[in-house]
C-alpha cells in the first residue's frame, strides 16, 4: 500500500492512477492530519509526499510530517516531491531520512523507477547466516575482486543486494582501493548487465568541454565542432554510467549534471530537442564529499542525489590479511603473461608484504609485484626481491631504471614488460609476441612507439 500526500486533488488523482496502472495499491491524504490517520489504519509500504501545503508554503509542515513518519515508522521509505525552486527543502528532507526526492514536473518513468527502487531497498534484510566468500561467489558475479576480509565481505553482500535496483551508488575510498571494480560489480549484477557500462573520468574533463563530452554535440554547434559527437550519457543509455572522480567536478558543471540526474533528460549541443535518459548512476571519489559540501565546493543537492547508497571501501592497511591473496592473484596472471609457470612467492615474502606500508593501496601493491616479476632472476620470489623494488628512488631524466613503486604509468609498465620480454627471448619477435598475447604487427607498433630496437630481418 502506497500513501500519497498532497493538498492538490489533481496531483493525488494523477499519482494514484499512475501507480494503480502499474500494479500498486494506493491511499490518499490531503493534509498531515489525514496522512497520520491513514498510517494508523493501514499497513503502508511507502509514502509519497509533497513538501508544500497551501496552509504553509514554507515547507515546514512537510518537514514536520516527514520527521513524524520517520519517528513512528523508521523503516518505511518516504519519497519527497518538490518544485525545482524548493530543492533546499528536499535536501533537508534527505537529512531527516527521506529515501529519495523528485522534482515537479516529474517523469512518470522516473517516478515509477524511484518507487520500485525504494521498495526494493526497504526489503533487503540480513539473513543472519555466516558470511563467507564462497557463498557470495555462489550468489553474485564478483569478477576479479579479491579478498576475504570481513569488512570487504559485508560490502560485497551489500553490492549484491542493491545491484538489481536502480539506486544511485556513491563509492568512496582512497586512491587504489578498487572503486572501479566495485562499480563494475554493481553493473554486472544488475538488470542492466546486458546494456552498456560507460566509464567517465570527470577529473580529466575541463569545464569548457563538460557539455560536449557528456551530452554530445551537433556539427557546427561551436567553432571546432567539425562533426557530430555522441555524448557519454547517450552511450550509457539503458545501461550504467560510472562517474569517477566526481569530487573534481567544478560547481558550474555540477549544476548541469544535477539537471540531468533530476529530470533524466538532456540536450545535445546544437540541438534544442530534449532527449530522455534511462540510466543507472554510479559515482566514485577519493575525497570527502560531505566535507566539500560544508566548504561550499560541492552542491548539497547533487550530493544527496548521487548518495542514495554509499559504499566506503577500506584501505589495504585495514585488510592486510588479503595481501597474500592479492599477491598470488597478480603473480598467477604474470605467470601466463611471461610464460613462467614456475614462478612462486615465498611465505616470508608474503609476510613482509603484509607489513609493508602501501599508501597507494592495491594499485601500488600490483605495481610492486609486476616490477619485481619483471626483474626477477629466480623462480621463487623472496622478500629481498620485493624490498629492492620498493626502495627504488624515482627515475631521473635519462635514467633507464624502473620508476619507484606507485610512480609507474601504464605506458611505462607496458614498455618495461616489452623490454624484459625482448631480453628474455633474445629479441625473437615471434616468441615475444606470443608471450605478450600480441600479434607481430601490434608488437612492432609498440616497439616503434617506445623506441625499442629490434632486428627488422626477423
Amino acid at each position: 500500500m502506497i500513501l500519497i500526500i498532497d493538498d492538490d486533488i489533481a496531483v493525488r488523482a494523477s499519482l494514484s492512477l499512475l501507480l494503480k496502472q502499474n500494479g500498486f495499491k494506493t491511499k490518499e491524504a490531503a493534509n498531515p492530519q489525514q496522512a497520520l490517520q491513514v498510517a494508523e489504519q493501514f499497513s503502508l509500504e511507502l509514502v509519497i509526499m509533497d513538501m508544500n501545503f497551501s496552509i504553509d508554503t514554507t515547507g515546514h509542515d512537510g518537514l514536520n510530517l516527514l520527521d513524524k513518519f520517520k519517528s513512528l515508522y523508521p523503516k518505511q521509505p518516504v519519497i519527497l516531491i518538490t518544485g525545482w525552486g524548493s530543492i533546499s527543502l528536499a535536501v533537508e528532507g534527505m537529512r531527516l531520512g527521506a529515501a529519495d526526492f523528485i522534482t515537479k514536473p516529474w517523469s512518470n518513468e522516473y517516478l515509477l523507477q524511484a518507487v520500485r527502487t525504494a521498495l526494493s531497498l526497504s526489503k533487503t534484510t540480513d539473513s543472519g547466516d555466516a558470511l563467507t566468500r564462497k557463498k557470495l561467489d555462489q550468489q553474485y558475479d564478483l569478477g576479479n575482486i579479491i579478498g576475504q576480509n570481513p569488512q570487504l565481505l559485508q560490502i560485497l553482500k551489500k553490492i549484491g543486494q542493491i545491484a538489481p535496483t536502480d539506486a544511485s551508488v556513491l563509492i568512496e575510498g582512497e586512491s587504489g582501493t578498487g572503486k572501479e571494480l566495485i562499480a563494475e560489480a554493481v553493473h554486472r549484477n544488475s538488470l542492466r548487465k546486458s546494456q552498456p557500462f560507460v566509464k567517465v573520468n570527470l577529473g580529466g574533463i575541463s569545464s569548457t568541454l563538460f557539455e560536449s563530452e557528456m551530452f554530445g554535440h551537433k556539427r557546427g554547434a561551436f567553432t571546432d565542432a567539425k562533426s557530430d559527437r555522441v555524448g557519454r550519457f547517450e552511450m550509457a543509455n539503458k545501461g550504467t554510467i560510472f562517474l569517477d572522480e566526481i569530487g573534481e567536478l567544478d560547481l558550474n558543471s555540477q549544476v548541469k549534471l544535477l539537471r540531468v540526474l533530476q529530470d533524466r533528460t538532456y540536450e545535445v549541443l546544437g540541438d534544442s530537442r530534449s532527449r530522455k535518459l534511462d540510466i543507472r548512476v554510479v559515482c566514485a571519489t577519493n575525497k570527502d564529499l560531505a566535507k566539500l559540501v560544508e566548504e561550499g565546493k560541492f552542491r548539497e543537492d547533487l550530493y544527496y542525489r548521487i548518495n542514495l547508497i554509499k559504499v566506503k571501501l577500506p584501505a589495504l592497511r585495514e585488510r592486510e590479511e588479503d595481501v597474500p591473496l592479492l599477491v598470488q592473484y597478480f603473480v598467477n596472471n604474470l605467470k601466463k603473461t611471461y610464460n613462467h609457470p614456475e614462478l612462486e612467492v615465498s611465505q616470508r615474502a608474503l609476510q613482509w608484504l603484509k607489513e609493508l606500508p602501501l599508501p597507494g593501496n592495491i594499485r601500488e601493491l600490483k605495481n610492486l609485484v609486476e616490477r619485481t616479476v619483471l626483474v626477477a632472476e629466480r623462480d621463487v620470489l623472496q622478500a629481498e626481491d620485493f624490498q629492492a623494488q620498493a626502495q627504488q628512488s624515482p627515475a631521473k631524466p635519462g635514467d633507464k631504471s624502473l620508476p619507484a613503486v606507485g610512480t609507474m604509468t601504464l605506458e611505462e609498465m607496458e614498455a618495461s614488460m616489452i623490454r624484459k620480454s625482448m631480453d628474455f627471448y633474445h629479441n625473437n619477435i615471434s616468441k615475444v609476441a606470443r608471450a605478450l598475447g600480441l600479434s607481430r604487427a601490434a608488437l612492432y607498433r609498440r616497439l616503434d612507439k617506445f623506441n625499442i630496437p629490434y632486428d627488422t630481418a626477423d
